[in-house]
């Protein structure tokens, strides 16, 4: 058995007993994905314990360990087990640390205590706060085979936070930047860029950020590697142009893009801003965009009349995956005028998977292209293939975890 998800719920104890009787199920095991979700009961703890220490005898040939932790695990899973899996491994070259309101201490020590300072290559932090981690630097700079960090959606990335960071005495390849909302020392975060300028590859903020125009043209000073961006945040008109000018900077190595500016909506107070915004985006963005992408996803309110002049300014663009959303606010929606769609990606066949889907507020309705039966066929007569929303949409969080 190469590959295994295990999630500690109320199967976790039969699926346990199943292995103890038939080990062999498992020896071999090379992708752990564990999570310990809301269970409290003392029977399921104890196994999960149990678990972790026939791991420790059992399976020593791990490489990718996904370590999910929820507020209501014991501390001895984080403190004693987990060290005790990570140090029993040989050939550990992937792990990742989520969710976890408790002290990564003992966890992260083992890193540099075991044969993983050898073997690490990616090491992943998913919703971790680091207001307590004060080992960074020892730690880091004992992982000698280290090739990529990713720093998706964490919390407390402070001066104390990056002051550990840029004290290490060797590169620190941060390759995924995934920030979320709260306040940032910009000043600081210019250090983190300028100590991974070379590697940052992926970019995306959730929710809109204090001083979102300074952080902008800090990442547009120091990282022109960007291959993933993601804007997925509340904007006003002066951010948006920023975004432009970021994405006009990397465009040679842009490959993933995704605007979203509806990711909080308070429809009555703010309705007007987002239309305004979202015709600016149209109005803009294709001119802009590089000769290739794999991906592009549009979640905005879309008037067709935009729609119109972003499909014609983006012609020479060749689109792997496009993916439009429009959220209605009036009675126009965006299906009626795919005549637009086919006029110019039919023309020049720049596409090959399409999703469009229209969703009303504040009913959240929606409805999707790929409903359309004939309009489907006609697609595929020119070979764009038309796919579900929800089979072509990147959650660029998940999605990160899986590149290496």
């Amino acid at each position: 058995m190469a590959d295994s998800d295990f999630i500690c719920d109320n199967h976790f104890i039969y699926v346990f007993e199943l292995i103890l009787k038939n080990p062999n199920l498992i020896y071999n095991i090379r992708h752990l994905n564990f999570g310990h979700g809301k269970i409290t009961f003392d029977k399921m703890t104890k196994n999960c314990h149990s678990f972790l220490k026939f791991l420790c005898i059992s399976c020593n040939s791990i490489s990718s360990l996904y370590f999910y932790l929820s507020t209501y695990v014991d501390n001895a899973l984080n403190d004693k087990y987990l060290p005790q899996l990570i140090n029993s491994q040989h050939n550990l070259k992937k792990i990742l640390f989520g969710y976890s309101n408790f002290t990564l201490y003992n966890s992260l020590l083992s890193l540099k205590n075991s044969n993983c300072s050898n073997t690490l290559v990616t090491i992943i932090f998913y919703y971790i706060d680091f207001e307590s981690i004060d080992i960074l630097k020892e730690v880091f700079e004992q992982l000698n085979a280290l090739e990529s960090i990713h720093l998706i959606c964490c919390y407390s990335l402070n001066a104390n936070f990056i002051r550990q960071i840029v004290n290490i005495n060797k590169p620190f390849k941060l390759k995924s930047l995934i920030l979320i909302n709260e306040k940032l020392n910009i000043e600081s975060l210019q250090l983190l860029f300028q100590k991974s300028s070379d590697y940052l590859e992926n970019f995306g903020s959730l929710y809109r950020l204090n001083e979102s125009e300074l952080l902008l043209e800090s990442i547009m000073k120091y990282c022109n590697k960007i291959k993933i961006l993601e804007v997925n945040a509340r904007l006003n008109n002066q951010d948006i142009y920023q975004v432009f000018n970021l994405i006009n900077n990397i465009q040679q190595n842009l490959n993933y893009l995704s605007i979203n500016v509806i990711s909080v909506i308070n429809y009555r107070n703010q309705q007007t801003d987002y239309f305004e915004l979202s015709s600016i985006i149209l109005l803009n963005l294709g001119q802009i965009l590089p000769f290739k992408l794999e991906y592009l996803n549009l979640r905005l309110v879309i008037n067709p009349n935009d729609l119109e002049v972003f499909l014609k300014n983006s012609q020479n663009t060749i689109i792997k995956k496009l993916v439009i959303t429009n959220i209605q606010y009036q009675t126009w929606d965006i299906l009626p005028y795919i005549k637009y769609v086919k006029k110019y990606i039919f023309k020049k066949k720049r596409v090959e998977y399409l999703a469009i889907k229209e969703v009303s507020w504040p009913s959240r309705v929606g409805k999707e292209l790929f409903s359309l039966k004939d309009e489907m066929k006609e697609f595929k007569l020119h070979n764009i293939q038309v796919l579900r929303f929800d089979d072509l949409y990147i959650d660029f969080c998940d999605f990160i975890k899986e590149i290496d």
